[in-house]
């Protein structure tokens, strides 16, 4: 029997060290450890599909939370039926310590952690939704507000009708125009048509 680890945070700015004590605090192996940081939506992650093809029938696999395993009700029940009944792997959730398939393998066992497990699998899919509708709404806000999200709108330099009579006329070429104000070429271009448009 191996022990393994699964770990997730849900983008690259976030921390798993608080996760990553609980496997240490395990004695679990690093190299058993498996940490993605993406979006618990789905299961489409790389260090996920590693695990699950290493782990064999009898391992244990520990998670800290069930939410770390796991932000989808439908996909979170699947997942631990595929693990638990397909692969034939104990999983034991760190913070919920009746969601841990050693034990208690009678029928209320079985019950009360089924239970317990879609409870859980419930709330982790609410609490991404309500994540999800702050940020919407929150966006709604800013933009009321007159906030501007994306890439800041690169204005070309006060000069700019001097320079393209240049370009028109051959004296600067567009690589000059685009090195001298730091806009890009799809920019250029657009501020182009737009100065045309003005003029006409």
């Amino acid at each position: 029997m191996e022990t393994y680890g699964y770990v997730r945070v849900s983008s690259t700015d976030q921390n798993e060290d608080r996760q990553m004590l609980s496997m240490q605090e395990l004695n679990i192996a690093e190299s058993r450890i498996f940490v993605d940081k993406q979006s618990g939506k789905d299961f489409d992650r790389p260090a996920y599909k590693e695990l699950l093809n290493q782990v064999k029938a009898g391992d244990l696999l520990y998670i800290k939370s069930i939410d770390r395993l796991g932000r989808n009700y439908n996909e979170i029940q699947n997942q631990w039926r595929i693990l638990t009944k397909e692969r034939e792997i104990d999983i034991a959730v760190v913070d919920m310590p009746l969601l841990d398939t050693r034990r208690n393998k009678d029928l209320m066992g079985t019950f009360i952690a089924d239970l317990v497990l879609q409870v859980l699998s419930f709330v982790a899919q609410s609490e991404r939704e309500t994540i999800r509708k702050r940020q919407r709404e929150g966006i709604s806000a800013a933009k009321a507000r007159g906030v501007c999200f994306g890439r800041p709108v690169k204005e070309p330099p006060e000069h700019f009708a001097e320079m393209i009579k240049r370009w028109e006329q051959g004296y600067q070429s567009t690589q000059e125009i685009l090195e001298e104000t730091g806009l890009t070429k799809s920019t250029f271009y657009r501020r182009l048509r737009e100065y045309r448009l003005k003029s006409e």
